[in-house]
């Protein structure tokens, strides 16, 4: 088995037969119930991507204060900048704000901290760069909500900023415009928008929520991929802003992202949330992991097909370095575990050799191998930067916090993080985390596939009932694709695909068959073989070949009997 245990949820018979008998496929109504919708208005107001469903920027605390600063900047024509992060989020949410504010015909600096030199947040040396250009007004994306200094030196350089982001907030907040819905005093009912979703929100409330339907059109596309790349849950306003932007990058209305579609071999007509987050967000965080952040910026803002052509190839060679530096820090990683295992403690490996650039990736890869929280430090002149993935339910930023006293400085996510420790600091750290994790966590997590629900009876997975849930998407965190399952077939035929890498099964339950696909396991590594007995959880999916259109199962997990 591939995860630990299975958790299926199943579902109430009776609720599934009321939202079928309203009028949704049957398949559709089984997914619903359960995932706990019992109203079929529910799932209809879920649906709907219109404006009238987003709500009132304004009931953003410090919002107010914030619009009206950069209305008076806008009225004024004054110098402004934006300061944003290297992630894709924040490029997308600096190119977001620096393409209105041009709009509007101000002068407007951008300005992405060199990630190896700087590394995230606002930065006093930053600032005072801004302000030596003449710059009255910054705004930040993506940061800033830790910059209580930062914001105090700016004021004595005579600049004002305005704060906008997502991520966790202390105790402190800077003493200005700040705008994030994670605030504790924040009213704002949607707390997971990305950094870039708070940013377009901003814009709302300068022009005016009427507005709000014109402005999707035209920066609709950078929230988007902002907000898929950041794995934000794809429900609520975040859901409403992918289905709009992603109908832009179908239209090709940003000659950056049609190039880049382009470049990728993707069809933009056909673009998920799948297809931006391994193709396109790889190519735009693959620019600040190697300190390239303009080729990305670049891109987005240009509007000459021919320049965002070359900016795309660009991009796609920097990603194809990116992946050498991955493979290379991850199997230096591998080498450090195989002679020291983590013996069920947080991993926290150093080197000074490693590109802080992809730290990050390498840290989740080995936190999903085994099973633990993972935090990667790149040490340089006796100061390290650490990237931290978490695992299960363990919040790692929580333990950062009650390990802070060894660092200089932490910031993220429950999930995700990232700190500065200085080296003689990196031993009492360790031990101050392992402390932390054992005294929560009292078992090791176990890796567990939720499953929507069992399949019991046959002809429900027909190629009408597959297709229908596509009315389920856009997929993404907070809104998975549905995963099924199916106890007790029968492995009719077992095929190696792609020179053994892949496997394919065919399987018999209720003299029903149903061709499966299982990616990156052998047919050694699942032990299957015809004539034997399985337990599969699978998505379904709609294959087509030559024209024709059959259920294909895209498996998650089998158990053997």
């Amino acid at each position: 088995m591939k995860y630990g245990s299975w958790k299926i949820s199943g579902y109430n018979r009776d609720t599934a037969v009321r939202l079928c008998r309203s009028g949704i496929n049957a398949l559709v109504s089984v997914v619903l119930a359960s995932r706990g919708v019992k109203d079929p208005d529910v799932y209809r107001v879920m649906r709907q991507d219109s404006v009238e469903l987003i709500h009132d920027p304004h009931l953003l605390k410090g919002m107010d204060e914030a619009a009206a600063r950069v209305r008076r900047a806008v009225e004024n024509r004054e110098h402004v900048a934006v300061y944003g992060d290297y992630d894709v989020d924040g490029i997308t949410g600096t190119c977001l704000l620096t393409e209105y504010f041009r709009s509007k015909g101000l002068e407007c600096e951008m300005y992405i901290p060199n990630r190896l030199e700087e590394g995230y947040g606002v930065k006093k040396h930053g600032v005072e760069l801004l302000a030596k250009k003449g710059v009255t007004l910054i705004v930040t994306v993506d940061c800033g909500i830790t910059a209580v200094g930062e914001v105090q030196f700016a004021k004595e350089l005579g600049v004002d900023m305005v704060i906008t982001d997502h991520h966790e907030c202390g105790d402190t907040l800077p003493d200005t415009a700040v705008v994030n819905p994670k605030r504790h005093d924040c009213p704002y009912p949607d707390k997971m928008l990305a950094g870039v979703g708070v940013a377009f929100k901003l814009i709302c409330a300068v022009d005016g929520a009427q507005n709000t339907e014109e402005l999707l059109k035209k920066y609709g596309d950078l929230v988007a991929v902002g907000t898929i790349a950041d794995v934000m849950p794809v429900i609520g306003e975040n859901r409403i802003f992918i289905l709009r932007g992603l109908e832009l990058v179908r239209r090709g209305v940003r000659p950056g992202l049609d190039k880049l579609c382009e470049a990728a071999g993707i069809d933009k007509k056909q673009i998920t949330v799948t297809g931006v987050s391994f193709s396109i967000a790889p190519r735009l965080n693959a620019a600040g992991r190697l300190v390239k952040t303009a080729v990305a910026t670049s891109l987005l803002l240009t509007k000459d097909p021919r320049e965002a052509e070359t900016l795309a190839s660009e991009l796609c060679a920097l990603n194809r370095r990116r992946q050498e530096l991955e493979t290379e820090m991850f199997d230096s990683a591998l080498k450090m575990l195989k002679a020291s295992p983590p013996d069920g403690k947080p991993i926290v490996l150093v080197s000074s050799s490693w590109h802080q650039g992809v730290a990050g990736i390498v840290a989740s890869k080995v936190s999903e191998r085994y099973r633990l929280p993972a935090i990667m430090i790149c040490l340089q002149n006796g100061k390290g930067r650490g990237s931290c993935r978490s695992y299960g339910n363990f919040n790692i930023y929580d333990a950062l916090e009650g390990s802070s006293g060894w660092l200089e400085g932490f910031g993220g996510h429950a999930m995700a993080a990232g700190l500065t420790v200085m080296e003689q600091n990196i031993d009492g750290f360790k031990e101050s985390l392992a402390e932390f994790y054992r005294e929560k966590v009292k078992a090791p997590f176990e890796a567990v596939l939720d499953i929507d629900f069992e399949v019991v009876k046959p002809g429900l997975l027909t190629v009408e009932n597959v297709t229908a849930l596509g009315e389920l998407e856009p997929y993404g965190t907070g809104n998975p694709k549905p995963t099924l399952c199916i106890r007790d077939a029968e492995i009719h035929m077992v095929i190696p695909l792609g020179g053994g890498k892949h496997t394919k099964l065919l399987i018999r339950k209720w003299n029903e068959y149903h061709e499966c696909i299982f990616f990156s396991r052998s047919v050694d590594q699942l032990g299957v073989q015809p004539g034997g007995m399985i337990d599969i959880a699978f998505v379904p999916q709609i294959n087509e070949f030559r024209g024709k259109r059959t259920v294909q199962l895209l498996l998650d997990d089998i158990f053997t009997k």
